[in-house]
Formats: C-alpha cells, sequence, structure tokens
C-alpha cells in the first residue's frame, strides 16, 4: 500500500515494483479510482457483457481482466465507495471476478497495488473503508514523503528530466546552472 500525498510518485514506485517482480513480462494496468464514475466503477474493474445495462454494445474486459498475469495498480483506493469495496475485496480474496452482467465468475492472477493520500486507518476507524479490505492491502506500506521533506532528491530528478525534455525536442544535452538549481 503506497501512503502519501498527490505527485510523490506512488505510479513510479508501483511501475518500478513491477518492472523488478517476476511480474515483469506481464501487463501494468493504472487507474485512478478517484476519477471512475460510481456508476462505473464495477465495469472498469472487472468488465461487463453485451446488453448488461444501456450503452453496453460490447463485451468489456475490466481492469482486472486486462492485467491477468501482471500487476493492477489502483491510485487513490480510499475514494471507492462500499459497494466497489466488497467487490474488490472478494477480487483480491479470492482471485475472482465477475462481469457486469455475467452468470459466470472466472479466476484472475494479479497482483494488486493500491495507493492512496488518505489515512484509510481512520477511515476504518469511521466505517468509511472497509477494515478486511484494508488488512488484505496492507501487507505491506510503504510511505512516500513529498519532494518537499526529500531536497537532496531534486538535483538528481532536475537531471533525468533535463535529459529526457532534450531526447524528446531533439536537443543537444544540456545541464543545470547551480543558479537554476537553487530557484
Amino acid at each position: 500500500l503506497g501512503l502519501g500525498e498527490s505527485g510523490t510518485g506512488k505510479e513510479r514506485v508501483a511501475r518500478a515494483l513491477h518492472a523488478q517482480s517476476p511480474r515483469h513480462a506481464g501487463p501494468f494496468c493504472a487507474i485512478n479510482c478517484a476519477t471512475i464514475p460510481a456508476t462505473l466503477i464495477e465495469s472498469t474493474l472487472f468488465g461487463h457483457e453485451k446488453g448488461s445495462f444501456t450503452g453496453a454494445q460490447a463485451q468489456k474486459k475490466g481492469l482486472f481482466e486486462q492485467a491477468h498475469g501482471g500487476t493492477v495498480f489502483l491510485d487513490e483506493v480510499g475514494e471507492l465507495p462500499p459497494p466497489a469495496q466488497a467487490a474488490l475485496l472478494r477480487a483480491v480474496e479470492e482471485r475472482m471476478i465477475t462481469r457486469v452482467g455475467a452468470v459466470k465468475d472466472f479466476s484472475v492472477d494479479v497482483r494488486v497495488v493500491a495507493a492512496t493520500h488518505r489515512d484509510l486507518e481512520g477511515m476504518v476507524m469511521q466505517g468509511t473503508f472497509r477494515a478486511d479490505l484494508y488488512h488484505r492491502l496492507n501487507t505491506l506500506s510503504l510511505m512516500l514523503p513529498p519532494l518537499r521533506e526529500r531536497k537532496d532528491e531534486i538535483a538528481p530528478l532536475v537531471r533525468v528530466f533535463l535529459r529526457e525534455l532534450c531526447r524528446e525536442w531533439g536537443r543537444s544535452p544540456a545541464h543545470s546552472t547551480p543558479e537554476g538549481l537553487a530557484a
């Protein structure tokens, strides 16, 4: 479970974990749970069958099915409403999913990496986040402090971003100045 403010690099850490894992050859599928409309959460995560709801004109694989053999990254998992938390718990515990409108379950083999900027433990105490889901997701926690608390990382990051921008823009390598870094 990655914990930290928005912009601290939780998805980059999840991608690095995936790249260094035995699942590195499998897909890495990421989604920000806060951006999914409540009516589409289960369809987005688990897919749907043709005709299962208005606008479902074809069968669609969900994120878990797309990530089979790889990693699912759920950013801002604390934003999921209770019904979606229950469905996610089932997928994590049993490694089984059901597409919306389907009558048959099927198994998926995914690693789930979740992240949030919210205090999930506090949400569990308030009853707004399922305790059982929290414990399943929280097998390993990693707190990512904001960059303002990691100032020694600014210079290396500037070098990386500058190198990437020069390559992207087709320019010769550039270097930062001490004045630029100080700013």
